[in-house]
């Protein structure tokens, strides 16, 4: 079963429960998704949805840190609940130490000893974790790591 259709059966399920906020941003997804395939005239495959996946969560945690800038933690709490939604159809995450390893592993591979290699590791590293860690993180220690 893809992503894809996970997600559409997820989305019945909620129609059938009556899971109003659920639904709305599975709808969402859906609509995120189906707007990336007509623009780029494609049938996306998993690895195109995960990152699609990964945008959306990025775009709502921009959010959420204006809607608290702004004094609207109502605003702000829906965009974590959607969050949480979209997270389902994620690969589990990676934990710290598993994201330290990866990142060790890439400087070696590609030979990096300054920051100015950073580039070359963040190549190899969002092949590895793309879906599975916060690249933010991820380019923070790598960034650690050159530095020290």
């Amino acid at each position: 079963m893809t992503i894809k259709d996970k997600i559409l059966e997820d989305m019945k399920t909620a129609m059938r429960a009556q899971e109003k906020d659920r639904l709305a941003t599975i709808r969402l997804i859906l609509a995120a998704l189906k707007q990336r395939e007509v623009d780029e005239r494609i049938v996306l495959t998993d690895e195109q949805i995960l990152a699609t996946l990964n945008k959306m969560i990025k775009q709502r945690r921009d959010s959420i840190s204006q809607f608290e800038a702004g004094n609207r933690p109502d605003l702000a709490q829906k965009e974590a609940a959607e969050i949480q939604v979209i997270q389902i159809y994620l690969p589990a995450q990676l934990s710290e130490n598993e994201i330290a390893q990866a990142v060790a592993a890439a400087i070696t591979e590609s030979g990096a000893s300054s920051a100015k290699d950073m580039g070359k590791v963040m190549g190899i590293l969002k092949s590895q974790l793309q879906g599975k860690a916060d690249m933010t993180l991820v380019s923070a220690k790598v960034k650690e790591r050159l530095a020290g």
